[in-house]
């Protein structure tokens, strides 16, 4: 039979970053395109530990459970903040979701209708271009400098468009890294409360900080624009958040803390997707984190410092002679590194190439909703070993030397 499918199918990318090519399943496969952290620093022993005591417990785990998710585990996360953020969430504007991806979906599906505009930042996350788009909004990118979004071009394109949401990562954003400086993190919160713009913050990669300084100092240093808009007394911030980059994805464990009333509507959107995440998996998280045999701040310093070396190697790596004139954004943290391609060469080009050598990586014009970005590409340098690293970079760099010989032709 032939299928009528719905208006918003036509807008949704014909691409999905996991799936760039079936041969990305062969174990030889090098893939330094995808969203992934490193499964050989999953904490396996104490999973499975967890599971067995959870399991143990008897039947009661496999049962549904609230929609809003485990109450305990909402707990955890508030004492969480309370002591990296001083930040206090009730548990009851917190709801947990299967992860950062369903917790953008449950939002856009309650709060954007068809066209609506929605701003993000410039570049912005494949994953969260890919809801927007399926829900047919008016995608337009703020502009963006080191510092991180311009409070100036946000507030011409406020005036200019009157949009309905605000979507950004002030830390580590997906896909440069970059970090929004305190006092612009302050201005763009101003700005969106003067003009009663909802923000949705993703701090998906706020653990994952490198350098010497620790993710408690520079969560207090830098504080999310939750944060700021709570010791306001606002409620124009929807916090995001998931275990997935720090404990493991399979666990499909994510959250939204904010306004009570934002919180009711999306659990009731996800009743009717899912009913609910989980318990078991929550349970198992929880059993996890309460483990005498486990330490969080540990943990995250060890997931950091193994991060760091990657990402170091990845940046020697791109000194070799093939990658010169290479224009990169150096993160001080999360999972990937945004890179302008030199010579102005393709992305998309350079991928069709690479894979034919058995590596990939995501051609920078993906995240992008307008036609920008084709001479970039983001590099994960997390999920692959430190071998994989260096062949990887290598195969790439070749299909670079290729492009440019060819070009002078």
């Amino acid at each position: 039979m032939e299928f009528s499918f719905a208006a918003s199918v036509s807008n949704m990318p014909s691409f999905s970053v996991r799936s760039i090519d079936n041969r990305q399943r062969r174990e030889s496969w090098i893939s330094l395109a995808e969203e992934l952290p490193a499964e050989e620093l999953f904490p396996l022993a104490q999973l499975g530990e967890a599971a067995g005591a959870v399991f143990s417990a008897g039947p009661l785990v496999l049962q549904y459970g609230e929609a809003a998710g485990s109450l305990a585990l909402r707990n955890w996360l508030n004492t969480r903040w309370q002591i990296d953020q001083k930040l206090n969430v009730d548990p009851e504007d917190i709801l947990l979701t299967s992860g950062s991806q369903q917790t953008i979906d449950l939002l856009v599906r309650i709060y954007v209708d068809r066209e609506d505009t929605v701003l993000v930042e410039s570049p912005a996350s494949p994953g969260c271009l890919q809801v927007l788009r399926l829900q047919g909004a008016n995608v337009i990118h703020v502009d963006c400098d080191e510092e991180g979004m311009i409070p100036e071009d946000l507030e011409r394109l406020i005036v200019e468009h009157g949009p309905k949401l605000l979507c950004a990562s002030p830390s580590f954003a997906n896909p440069t890294g970059r970090v929004w400086s305190l006092e612009r993190r302050r201005a763009i919160l101003e700005l969106c409360k003067r003009y009663t713009l909802l923000i949705a913050e993703d701090d998906s990669y706020g653990d994952l900080r490198y350098g010497l300084e620790s993710v408690r100092s520079f969560r207090r240093r830098y504080p999310s624009l939750f944060q700021l808009d709570r010791e306001q007394g606002g409620n124009h911030v929807l916090y995001i958040g998931s275990f997935s980059k720090t404990i493991a994805p399979a666990l499909r464990v994510g959250w939204a803390a904010g306004d009570p009333r934002l919180i009711e509507v999306m659990s009731a959107a996800k009743q009717t997707a899912d009913w609910q995440s989980s318990s078991m998996n929550q349970a198992i998280l929880l059993r996890l984190l309460q483990s005498p045999r486990f330490n969080w701040d540990n943990h995250i310093t060890m997931l950091n410092r193994e991060y760091e070396i990657r990402l170091k190697l990845m940046l020697e790596l791109l000194k070799r002679p093939n990658w010169h004139g290479t224009q990169v954004d150096v993160p001080s943290g999360g999972m990937f590194l945004w890179a302008a391609l030199p010579d102005q060469l393709d992305g998309e080009e350079l991928l069709t190439r690479a894979m034919t050598k058995g590596v990939s990586f995501l051609p920078g014009a993906r995240c992008y909703a307008s036609d920008e970005g084709k001479s970039a590409i983001r590099l994960n340098f997390t999920h692959p070993g430190r071998d994989e690293l260096l062949l990887g970079m290598n195969l790439i760099s070749e299909c670079i030397a290729e492009m440019r010989t060819q070009s002078h032709f």
